[in-house]
């Protein structure tokens, strides 16, 4: 596997928008994110892909660790999660992950998600094409693939419809 950053590039730190503002996650934002995933416990599944039961189960302390995980892998450049705040930063609104694509022809996988509260008012829709035009314009991939959104997880994950509805145990 080659590098998912190539050398000298520097990675975009965010975006902004009237709706939002997309910025790396760190462990201070422990309360927020929490917040925003126990709020839309049953909006989330799936999101990570049809094996996951993430975030089922998932406590505080969980949530920090996943948040430091993210922040180290983000300070490595093997991957990268960003937050999505209110403009005035007083509500986690949901995240954006992009990670190396397993998958021959896209050079990266972005997921990416919005509380429940917010998906009724059509942010999601408004934070996933912010994101497109934001990897078209500052991000070096040339094929991100969009799980779930731009293509089924049944093509993505390459499962039959009888084990899409399977989910692990976290």
């Amino acid at each position: 596997m080659t590098d998912f950053v190539p050398a000298g590039v520097t990675v975009p730190i965010g975006i902004e928008s009237d709706y939002f503002r997309v910025r790396m996650l760190t462990v201070n934002d422990l309360v927020k994110d929490y917040d925003a995933v126990m709020s839309s416990v049953d909006h989330l599944q799936g999101v990570f892909g049809p094996c996951s039961s993430w975030p089922i189960g998932l406590t505080l302390e969980q949530d920090l660790i996943d948040l430091g995980w993210h922040q180290k892998e983000f300070q490595r450049r093997s991957s990268f999660a960003y937050t999505v705040m209110s403009p005035d930063e007083s509500e986690c609104l949901g995240c954006v992950y992009m990670y190396p694509s397993e998958k021959s022809g896209h050079d990266a996988k972005v997921i990416l998600w919005v509380r429940h509260s917010e998906f009724e008012s059509g942010l999601d829709e408004k934070l996933y094409l912010a994101v497109k035009a934001w990897l078209s314009a500052e991000w070096w991939f040339k094929s991100a693939a969009f799980p779930g959104r731009e293509m089924s997880r049944q093509d993505w994950e390459g499962l039959p419809d009888n084990l899409l509805r399977v989910r692990s145990e976290f």
